[in-house]
């Protein structure tokens, strides 16, 4: 006991000594090499005098909490705590090492890392004697110039409202409030509507033929008639078909049914054969044939609603000239968030075109992975089938990793725009910018901005909303040129992407 005794002595005499957690004496080596676009490996040496004052740290402790039979708390000497707990404890002298280690090379080395290090804490070992090796490779944000952000050279398209234009928005609106009136006598015209009674037949493959008469030669009295996928016939007593080029007869859509219908008259039978797309929503009809008979039973007509009192009041005006202006004012509203559209399409495309700068690959291929997986998803919704989407996988992958960088370029370069022009975007702006959109939306801000903190949408609205202010000072100071009235918005390149999409792999903050 008198060993023991001495022992513990010991340590309480360390223990008192170094209560309190001293600075490491000795300093790692740390080398950084590149490895690929916006890459690091990171190599880095924890000498052992680090390693021996790690342990000693952490069996101190240790230490204060174990209770070893035979000792009090905090009593234990510290080669039966190594017996006891060595192997977990040195997995913790490791794990706190390497990220103590790690994070201290990336700040030394002033790295603007994405995301966090890899580092295959797994497969390391503290050493007996010696430094700890070892390395890891991160991927850094991407270092580039800005152009001249004054002086931006923008074309400003000259639009301005027509009395044309006022004309055709007031027979828009007397369609939208127009009645479908009977056609007396007369025949199908172009975007008139036709009561018919139809019969659709599909047109079944030699198997589903083998296997109907299969069903139907098994067939014994009392059971029921032999059913089989799809329905071979369809009738329709009372279709609504609308005479347009490409319409729909219940639902099968028909090219050309304006040609096929145009001209005929009550009583009258049409008939057509339908080669159904292989991309139709509907699976059971997916690339089949099928025949088509319409029996036109009515024909009707829309007339347009009177520009009455009755019509303006929908439209809380009382004269037409009031309800002019009111359009006038509409349509120039439109006109000139086209034209604002327009121009910062013009400046973001600028700053594309004119930084050069190399993109972290891994971080576009995770980015183009989560576009591959939102079109395939967007796809499926559609109705094509996962054969079908796979046999245009090529182009879409292609395409993915095409907007994946585009995303992830204009992110970084906005990125940078926002800190060099010190724009930030405040709590009070993020709320009114919520509410607005809560009112388009018929719901609560409140409501909304829970919504949106649950599914992860809200920092994607605080980059586009600061990617916003961006533009906004850009254009004060850009070289803004007018267009001809003639010349056509527009005219400018187009980025493929406005909105700023932060690397999915973690934030650039």
């Amino acid at each position: 006991m008198a060993d023991e005794n001495e022992e513990t002595m010991t340590s309480e005499q360390e223990e008192g000594a170094q209560e309190e957690k001293q600075p490491r004496t000795a300093k790692n080596t740390v080398a950084v090499e590149d490895v690929g676009p916006c890459k690091k490996k990171v190599v880095v040496e924890v000498p052992e005098e680090t390693i021996k004052e790690s342990a000693d740290e952490q069996y101190r402790e240790l230490r204060r909490d174990a209770v070893l039979p035979g000792f009090r708390k905090g009593r234990a000497p510290r080669r039966l705590l190594e017996k006891r707990f060595g192997k977990e404890t040195s997995e913790q002298i490791k794990v706190k090492l390497l990220a103590e280690a790690s994070e201290a090379a990336i700040k030394d080395q002033k790295l603007d890392i994405l995301g966090d290090p890899e580092i295959d804490y797994e497969h390391l070992a503290l050493p007996e004697t010696g430094p700890l090796k070892f390395e890891f490779q991160v991927e850094i944000r991407p270092q580039f110039d800005l152009p001249s952000l004054e002086g931006i050279p923008v074309t400003r398209p000259k639009l301005e409202v027509t009395e044309g234009q006022i004309d055709r928005e007031i027979e828009q609106l007397q369609r939208w409030a127009g009645v479908w009136t009977p056609r007396e006598g007369g025949t199908v015209e172009r975007d008139d509507q036709i009561i018919a009674g139809v019969r659709q037949n599909l047109e079944l493959t030699d198997e589903e033929k083998a296997k109907q008469a299969a069903q139907v030669e098994g067939k014994t009295e009392g059971e029921p008639a032999p059913t089989y996928l799809p329905e071979a016939e369809t009738k329709l007593d009372n279709a609504e078909i609308y005479v347009r080029p490409n319409g729909f007869v219940g639902s099968v859509p028909v090219e050309k049914l304006d040609e096929l219908l145009v001209g005929a008259a009550v009583g009258d039978k049409k008939t057509t054969t339908v080669e159904i797309p292989k991309t139709y929503f509907r699976e059971e009809l997916q690339g089949r044939k099928v025949n088509i008979e319409i029996e036109i039973k009515e024909i009707k007509y829309l007339k347009p609603a009177e520009v009455n009192e009755h019509f303006l009041s929908r439209y809380e005006v009382q004269s037409v000239q009031e309800l002019r202006d009111k359009i006038r004012d509409n349509l120039q509203a439109r006109l000139e968030s086209q034209v604002r559209e327009n121009m910062s399409e013009q400046v973001y495309q600028y700053l594309l075109d004119n930084t050069k700068f190399d993109l972290p690959l891994d971080i576009v291929s995770r980015q183009a992975h989560n576009v591959l997986q939102r079109q395939y998803m967007s796809l499926l919704s559609r109705g094509l089938s996962r054969q079908q989407i796979e046999e245009q996988k090529e182009q879409l992958q292609a395409g993915s990793e095409e907007q994946a960088k585009q995303l992830l370029k204009t992110f970084f370069i906005m990125d940078k725009v926002a800190e060099k022009l010190e724009i930030e975007v405040s709590e009070e702006e993020i709320n009114g910018d919520i509410a607005r959109v809560a009112i388009q939306r018929g719901q609560r801000p409140e409501k909304l901005k829970e919504q949106m903190e649950r599914d992860g949408s809200l920092a994607q609205f605080r980059l586009d909303v600061r990617q916003g202010k961006c533009i906004s000072k850009l254009l004060e100071t850009a070289n803004i040129t007018e267009a001809a009235p003639e010349e056509k918005a527009g005219k400018s390149k187009k980025s493929k992407k406005k909105s700023a999409a932060e690397p999915e792999q973690g934030k650039a903050e």
